[in-house]
Protein backbone atom coordinates (compact mmCIF):
# COMPACT_ATOMS: atom_id res chain seq x y z
CA UNK A 1 0.00 0.00 0.00
CA UNK A 2 1.25 3.48 -0.71
CA UNK A 3 2.70 5.13 2.27
CA UNK A 4 0.57 8.21 0.94
CA UNK A 5 -2.23 6.92 1.61
CA UNK A 6 -4.28 9.14 4.79
CA UNK A 7 -4.77 7.55 7.72
CA UNK A 8 -8.54 8.06 7.11
CA UNK A 9 -8.70 6.05 4.13
CA UNK A 10 -6.46 3.54 6.01
CA UNK A 11 -9.22 3.81 8.92
CA UNK A 12 -11.77 3.34 6.32
CA UNK A 13 -10.36 -0.03 4.58
CA UNK A 14 -10.10 -1.58 7.77
CA UNK A 15 -13.16 -0.82 9.14
CA UNK A 16 -14.44 -2.52 5.45
CA UNK A 17 -12.95 -5.60 6.34
CA UNK A 18 -9.79 -5.50 5.25
CA UNK A 19 -8.32 -6.45 8.77
CA UNK A 20 -4.37 -6.68 7.36
CA UNK A 21 -4.52 -2.92 6.37
CA UNK A 22 -4.24 -2.06 10.19
CA UNK A 23 -0.36 -3.25 9.82
CA UNK A 24 0.15 0.05 7.79
CA UNK A 25 -0.80 2.11 11.31
CA UNK A 26 0.68 -0.12 13.14
CA UNK A 27 4.39 0.66 11.05
CA UNK A 28 3.30 4.36 10.51
CA UNK A 29 3.19 5.08 14.58
CA UNK A 30 5.11 2.33 16.55
CA UNK A 31 8.26 3.88 16.68
CA UNK A 32 7.33 7.13 17.80
CA UNK A 33 4.45 5.33 20.14
CA UNK A 34 7.41 3.51 21.61
CA UNK A 35 9.69 6.17 22.09
CA UNK A 36 6.97 8.51 23.43
CA UNK A 37 6.01 5.70 26.12
CA UNK A 38 9.79 5.53 27.23
CA UNK A 39 10.12 9.33 27.66
CA UNK A 40 6.97 9.14 29.90
CA UNK A 41 9.23 6.73 32.17
CA UNK A 42 8.08 3.27 30.90
CA UNK A 43 10.89 0.44 31.61
CA UNK A 44 11.75 -0.86 27.46
CA UNK A 45 9.64 -3.99 28.37
CA UNK A 46 6.88 -1.59 29.94
CA UNK A 47 7.07 0.53 26.48
CA UNK A 48 7.08 -2.71 24.54
CA UNK A 49 4.20 -3.81 26.12
CA UNK A 50 2.27 -0.81 26.20
CA UNK A 51 2.53 0.10 22.80
CA UNK A 52 1.46 -3.27 21.75
CA UNK A 53 -1.57 -2.78 24.09
CA UNK A 54 -2.22 0.49 22.65
CA UNK A 55 -2.43 -0.47 18.91
CA UNK A 56 -4.93 -3.89 20.18
CA UNK A 57 -7.31 -1.72 21.32
CA UNK A 58 -6.98 1.09 19.11
CA UNK A 59 -8.15 -1.85 16.56
CA UNK A 60 -10.22 -3.50 19.07
CA UNK A 61 -12.23 0.34 18.83
CA UNK A 62 -11.84 1.42 15.66
CA UNK A 63 -15.13 1.81 14.78
CA UNK A 64 -15.35 4.47 18.08
CA UNK A 65 -13.07 6.83 16.63
CA UNK A 66 -14.51 10.17 15.89
CA UNK A 67 -14.20 11.17 12.68
CA UNK A 68 -13.23 14.67 13.80
CA UNK A 69 -10.47 13.50 16.18
CA UNK A 70 -6.97 11.98 14.09
CA UNK A 71 -5.92 8.93 14.31
CA UNK A 72 -3.01 9.92 16.33
CA UNK A 73 -4.16 11.82 18.47
CA UNK A 74 -6.93 9.44 19.33
CA UNK A 75 -3.98 6.71 19.90
CA UNK A 76 -1.43 8.85 22.07
CA UNK A 77 -4.60 8.89 24.35
CA UNK A 78 -4.98 5.34 24.81
CA UNK A 79 -1.04 4.95 25.28
CA UNK A 80 -1.37 7.64 27.82
CA UNK A 81 -4.89 5.92 29.57
CA UNK A 82 -2.79 2.65 29.40
CA UNK A 83 0.39 4.27 30.83
CA UNK A 84 -1.78 5.78 33.59
CA UNK A 85 -3.38 2.28 34.57
CA UNK A 86 0.51 0.69 34.07
CA UNK A 87 1.51 3.29 36.59
CA UNK A 88 -1.48 2.65 39.13
CA UNK A 89 -1.13 -1.13 38.89
CA UNK A 90 2.41 -0.91 40.24
CA UNK A 91 1.96 2.02 42.73
CA UNK A 92 5.44 3.51 42.24
CA UNK A 93 7.27 6.10 39.95
CA UNK A 94 9.20 4.44 36.81
CA UNK A 95 12.66 5.56 36.40
CA UNK A 96 14.31 6.95 33.52
CA UNK A 97 15.01 4.12 31.55
CA UNK A 98 16.40 5.65 27.71
CA UNK A 99 17.99 8.41 25.99
CA UNK A 100 16.41 10.77 24.04
CA UNK A 101 16.25 9.71 20.48
CA UNK A 102 18.01 12.07 17.99
CA UNK A 103 19.65 10.92 14.42
CA UNK A 104 23.36 10.59 14.67
CA UNK A 105 25.44 11.84 11.91
CA UNK A 106 29.15 10.38 12.32
CA UNK A 107 30.01 12.57 15.64
CA UNK A 108 33.19 12.40 17.31
CA UNK A 109 33.67 10.27 20.05
CA UNK A 110 33.87 13.45 22.57
CA UNK A 111 31.03 14.53 20.53
CA UNK A 112 28.86 11.49 21.11
CA UNK A 113 29.90 11.24 25.01
CA UNK A 114 28.76 14.59 25.25
CA UNK A 115 25.40 13.86 23.55
CA UNK A 116 25.15 10.94 25.67
CA UNK A 117 25.43 13.31 29.03
CA UNK A 118 23.32 15.68 27.99
CA UNK A 119 20.28 13.89 26.91
CA UNK A 120 20.72 11.71 30.31
CA UNK A 121 20.70 14.98 31.90
CA UNK A 122 17.66 16.66 30.12
CA UNK A 123 15.73 12.99 30.78
CA UNK A 124 16.75 13.69 34.48
CA UNK A 125 15.40 17.46 34.24
CA UNK A 126 12.43 15.90 32.45
CA UNK A 127 11.58 12.81 35.12
CA UNK A 128 11.31 15.59 37.86
CA UNK A 129 8.68 17.33 35.98
CA UNK A 130 4.89 16.27 37.37
CA UNK A 131 3.20 14.01 34.82
CA UNK A 132 0.71 16.67 33.59
CA UNK A 133 4.06 19.14 32.16
CA UNK A 134 5.92 16.45 31.18
CA UNK A 135 3.53 14.93 28.41
CA UNK A 136 2.73 18.35 27.12
CA UNK A 137 6.01 18.83 26.23
CA UNK A 138 7.00 15.16 25.12
CA UNK A 139 3.71 15.16 22.59
CA UNK A 140 5.00 18.87 21.37
CA UNK A 141 8.33 18.84 21.19
CA UNK A 142 9.62 14.77 20.85
CA UNK A 143 6.30 13.85 19.16
CA UNK A 144 6.07 17.53 17.19
CA UNK A 145 1.74 17.15 17.70
CA UNK A 146 0.18 20.70 17.02
CA UNK A 147 -1.64 22.56 19.89
CA UNK A 148 -5.13 20.98 18.46
CA UNK A 149 -3.79 17.18 18.29
CA UNK A 150 -2.56 17.43 21.83
CA UNK A 151 -6.01 19.19 22.94
CA UNK A 152 -7.53 16.02 21.56
CA UNK A 153 -4.86 13.40 23.34
CA UNK A 154 -5.60 15.59 26.80
CA UNK A 155 -8.78 16.57 26.70
CA UNK A 156 -7.73 20.38 27.47
CA UNK A 157 -8.69 23.20 25.58
CA UNK A 158 -5.98 24.99 22.91
CA UNK A 159 -5.53 27.82 25.38
CA UNK A 160 -5.17 25.19 28.60
CA UNK A 161 -2.93 23.21 26.30
CA UNK A 162 -0.55 26.47 25.53
CA UNK A 163 -0.64 27.78 29.03
CA UNK A 164 0.69 24.25 30.54
CA UNK A 165 3.40 24.04 27.74
CA UNK A 166 4.42 27.79 28.75
CA UNK A 167 4.45 26.66 32.49
CA UNK A 168 6.04 23.36 31.82
CA UNK A 169 8.91 25.09 29.98
CA UNK A 170 9.61 27.51 32.86
CA UNK A 171 9.51 24.42 35.30
CA UNK A 172 12.21 22.50 33.41
CA UNK A 173 14.51 25.98 33.08
CA UNK A 174 14.11 26.68 36.59
CA UNK A 175 15.87 23.13 37.15
CA UNK A 176 19.29 24.43 35.61
CA UNK A 177 21.29 25.85 38.36
CA UNK A 178 21.88 29.07 35.49
CA UNK A 179 18.99 29.77 33.70
CA UNK A 180 20.42 29.41 30.32
CA UNK A 181 18.58 29.82 26.96
CA UNK A 182 20.60 27.06 25.67
CA UNK A 183 19.49 24.84 28.09
CA UNK A 184 16.33 24.78 25.93
CA UNK A 185 17.68 24.62 22.86
CA UNK A 186 18.99 21.28 24.11
CA UNK A 187 15.66 20.33 24.17
CA UNK A 188 14.79 21.89 21.09
CA UNK A 189 12.38 24.07 22.80
CA UNK A 190 12.03 27.66 21.59
CA UNK A 191 10.30 30.40 23.32
CA UNK A 192 7.66 31.04 21.05
CA UNK A 193 4.08 30.95 22.20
Amino acid sequence: MNEQVSDEYIIGEVLKGKREVFAVLVDKYKSGLYAFLLRMGASDQDAQDLAQDTFIMAYQKLHNLSSNCSFVAWLYAIAINRFRDLKRRKRFSFGVNSLLLEKDQSPTPEEQYMRKEEKLEIHKKLAKLPERYRIVLLLRYTNELTYEEISDITGMTMHQVKNRLFRARQKLKKQWPQAKEDSNEKMGIQQTR
